[in-house]
């Protein structure tokens, strides 16, 4: 039986219990035969290869915090690094990975791509990052932390960004062997900030800087509830968030100035219901947002989490209360990934409709985020990385802790 950690409390300990049990999902859910973590908790799951780039990132939180020992995360990330390393890189049906790029989503035995999935140039960049953390991290002298770092630095060099351009300025999505490349393209604000830095500092294969710039010139800047800001900008889209909830303009139960996170998640299932004299249409996974929606009033408390370093003022009291609705309860891995309060539960539960599963790519930015706004331990960290300094500065980042440290 699964030895999970106990309940987590509320006070001064709140943040500390969060970020140990979402932490356990890496525990957990993982292959240690070959370093596969299931891409969510469900029986049968495939590995997403962005979960695993956050367990690696992950694996020196828990040694930094007492949740695993450094012998024990130097044997995980070994494990992992060759198995990625040793993998087969092609367009077969037995492929990993190709141009140095993986397949969103593996087998969790043996590690070949499913679904006919892409070779994601995003979830590839997660996993890079995960790779090039573990390399910066693990710096002693002993054989296998060599190896560690040599297996880093092998694996980011093979990656040929450039190519993910196909001949354009901006990256593609992905590829696939049947199709080529996908027609969607890097641009505007999003998640892409990391792809971008790795794919200019790469001393093998590297982004030009325009792409970086024409990434750039395809921002949206708006001005949404007093916050001008470049949209879905992270501090000032926590606070939109915040005061979208608070308006409630769709009279969705259970938001207000201290319940919301609308992002991509799990929901209730495609449904129209009549609620309250109101018809409601729900939806099943869907890239959820505000103010512009889509929105069924499915709430993810792992994106308010997310936010924690750029908005403590307001996430702690949201995460108080997810906690005084019990969304922790009967949980192995912290809160619920979302929940539906306008999908009222047969029992009274205030949560309404709760998810199944918890999924990696949830889980890693709560434990990763939690520690950065508690000791800042991965940004110091990475700005020892020469990588990723090459890559701010070839994207033309300047001041700050970028004048003080060397390539």
């Amino acid at each position: 039986m699964k030895a999970y950690p106990d309940q987590m409390p509320l006070g001064d300990g709140l943040l500390a219990a969060l970020q140990r049990k979402s932490f356990a999902y890496f525990l957990y859910e993982v292959n240690e035969a070959n370093g596969l973590v299931a891409d969510r908790s469900r029986k049968g799951s495939p590995a997403s290869i962005a979960a695993v780039g956050l367990a690696l990132t992950a694996y020196a939180v828990g040694v930094a915090r007492g949740f695993m020992t450094r012998e024990q995360a130097c044997a995980r990330t070994l494990t992992t690094l060759r198995f990625f390393w040793k993998s087969t890189q092609g367009t077969g049906p037995d492929a990993t990975g190709y141009k140095g790029f993986y397949y969103h989503f593996l087998d969790m035995e043996t590690g070949r791509r499913v679904w006919h999935c892409e070779l994601s140039t995003i979830d590839t960049a997660l996993l890079i990052a995960g790779i090039l953390t573990v390399g910066a991290y693990f710096r002693d002298d002993s054989e296998d932390e060599t190896e560690i770092r040599t297996l880093s630095e092998a694996l980011y060099e093979r990656v040929d960004w450039n190519w993910a351009r196909n001949g354009e300025a901006t990256v593609t999505h992905g590829w696939t062997p049947e199709k080529g490349f996908i027609g969607y393209r890097w641009e505007g604000y999003d998640e892409a900030l990391i792809l971008y830095v790795l794919g200019i500092g790469s001393p093998t294969h590297c982004l030009p800087p325009e792409s970086y710039r024409a990434w750039l010139s395809t921002y949206r800047w708006k001005k949404i509830y007093g916050h001008e800001f470049a949209f879905a900008g992270p501090r000032k889209a926590t606070y939109v968030q915040r005061e979208y909830a608070s308006r409630n303009s769709m009279e969705f139960s259970g938001y207000h100035e201290n319940s919301w996170g609308v992002t991509a998640s799990d929901g209730p299932g495609w449904q129209t219901r009549r609620i309250g004299g109101v018809e409601r249409r729900f939806y099943g996974y869907r890239a959820r947002g505000v103010p512009f929606g889509p929105d069924d009033g499915t709430l993810s408390p792992w994106a308010v989490a997310a936010s924690l370093p750029f908005a403590p003022e307001i996430v702690v009291p949201a995460l108080r209360n997810f906690h005084n609705i019990k969304l922790h309860l009967d949980n192995p891995y912290g809160f619920k990934a979302s929940f539906n309060p306008t999908l009222a539960s047969d029992n009274g539960d205030p949560a309404g409709w709760v998810a199944p599963d918890h999924l990696g790519l949830n889980q890693g930015p709560i434990v990763l985020m939690v520690e950065n706004h508690r000791s800042d331990f991965l940004w110091r960290l990475m700005r020892g990385c020469r990588h990723v300094v090459r890559g701010l500065r070839g994207a033309d980042f300047r001041g700050g802790w970028l004048e003080t440290v060397g390539e």
